[in-house]
This record gives structure tokens, sequence and C-alpha cells, in this order.
């Protein structure tokens, strides 16, 4: 087990380092890069059931639709287009997005590069965070301590990453077979990429790491191994809000990036918040949202 305290520091560490490399992104607004927005004014609206009642819609619907639907959300100016990743931000009002899948399937460089676009969201590595809270790689934890400890210290980083919020998290291949895990990745959008295994083992094969530095995966048949671990999981992948499918070695993280923010925009749409489908079914049915 790992103090808390150690990984609350790590996590400022890294927060503050990310959002000083981000902050050139960070500095334009939605307004700026993109003149046909309108945020719209706060609204105070009366009588109410007898009470002064402040429309949500004022507080927290920052008026930006989905840019996919509605293209010239993407026109700024100048003939310049606008990163539809940097229309994420106002309707997401916070909520962290979390990647989830197997080992090599590209999370962590898929998360950096979407965290980067849209400017004002940091990226967090669970695993990342493990070696700098423990001071050990993560091949070395799992010798030296096992699986389940490692699953434990694991477990203790999510409970700390989840009570921020503007966060783009990478997370650890087996992070979703922990039932406990759940209840922190659901406070967020969880994002499934579904990599078929052929194209993990070539990733692995030709990566820096190589697959010797994959503590699961040191068996008599790597290739087996991995897939038996991937038909173990998918049935906890699949709870997923967003799955993403990658079937090919040549998909490239910025490719992958693009289905991610257009599955965004639309999981969004397809879930607005309680009080906006409270008040498109009043409105849908003929009623005032307030008198």
């Amino acid at each position: 087990m790992i103090n808390l305290t150690i990984i609350s520091t790590t996590l400022l560490l890294l927060l503050s380092s990310t959002t000083q490399a981000f902050v050139t992104l960070s500095t334009t607004s939605i307004s700026e890069a993109a003149p046909a927005i309108t945020l719209k004014p706060k609204l105070l609206l009366l009588n109410a059931g007898g009470f002064e009642w402040e429309d949500p819609q004022d507080s927290f619907d920052q008026g930006v639709e989905n840019p996919y639907k509605n293209p010239s959300l993407m026109d700024g100016e100048n003939g310049l287009k606008v990163d539809p990743a940097r229309l994420l931000e106002p309707r997401l009002s916070g909520t962290n997005l979390y990647f989830i899948g197997m080992m090599g399937s590209g999370k962590t460089a898929v998360g950096s590069a979407l965290a980067k676009r849209m400017g004002s969201y940091n990226f967090l590595d669970t695993d990342q965070i493990i070696e700098q809270c423990t001071k050990m790689k993560i091949p070395e934890i799992f010798e030296k301590e096992g699986e389940p400890a490692f699953r434990e210290i694991e477990g203790q980083v999510l409970d700390s990453v989840h009570a921020y919020v503007r966060c783009v998290v990478s997370t650890g291949g087996g992070i979703a077979e922990r039932m406990e895990n759940w209840s922190k990745l659901q406070s967020g959008i969880v994002v499934w990429l579904d990599v078929k295994s052929n194209v993990i083992m070539q990733r692995l094969e030709n990566g820096k790491s190589g697959v010797k530095n994959r503590p699961l995966l040191q068996t008599d048949n790597p290739k087996q191994t991995l897939e038996d671990l991937l038909e173990k999981r998918k049935g906890k992948y699949g709870q997923a809000d967003i799955t993403i499918i990658v079937d090919t070695y040549e998909t490239s993280a910025d490719s992958v990036a693009d289905m991610v923010i257009r599955e965004i925009h639309d999981f969004i749409d397809d879930n607005p918040p309680a009080w906006k489908a409270a008040k498109a079914k009043a409105q849908t049915e003929g009623l005032d949202w307030v008198q």
C-alpha cells in the first residue's frame, strides 16, 4: 500500500506540469477560436413554483452543439478550421474521460493526443503515477510484490485520480477487472480501445519496451496468453460507454483520437444531463418549463 499523501503530491506535480505544457493551447477561448459560437448569458427566471429559479441551461450549457451535426461550428477566422476536440470541453463540463483496454492498445498515445487537442484537459497515466509513487517500474512491482499488491496500488491511484476533474486518464489493462474500480470509472465517460490481439502483439514486438516488459506475458506462449486475457476481460471492457474498434496496425494514434472525439460528441447528444432531458420532454409535451 502507498501513503495517500504521496499519491496526492504526485498528482499535483503531474497536473501542474501538464497544465504548464498545455498553457498555450488553453489561453485561447472557444469564442476566440470559433467566432460563430456565442456563449449564453446567465439568466434568472422568476415565478417557478413561487420561487426565483435559475434555468440550469444558463449555468451549465454553454450553447456548444455537436460540430459533426453542425459543421459551421468548425469554421474559424480567416478560413481556419476549429478542431472539434476543442469543442468538447464546454460540452463535457469538466467530466473526466477514462481510457480502458488491453496493454498495447494505445491508451497512453491516444489519451495524450486527445488531451493536447482539447487544450484545457490534463492527461494522466495511472501506470506512470504508480511508478512515480513507488519508485519502481511496473515489472519490478509484479516481481517483488506480486499482481495482487499491484492491483491494490492501482485501485488507490484511481481512487485519488477520480477526485479531480477535466482529466483524460489512461488506465492499466487490468483495472476494469475489479468491480470496486467501476464506481470511479463511471463517474466519467469510459472509452474502450478494442484492438485486435494480433495488432497488439505486432505493436508490442515492434515497440521500445517489447514483450519482455509485460509481466503478464512472461509465458511460453505470449500470444495465446494475450488472447486468453482479452477473452477474460471482454465482458468488463464491454461495459464502457464508448467502444472504438482498431483492427489494423497502421491506424495512427491521431486517427483513433479522431474517432474518439466524434463518438464522445455523439455520446453527449444521446445522453444529455437529467435536467436537459426533463426540459426537452416537457417542451415536447407542450408544457412550459417554467411559468
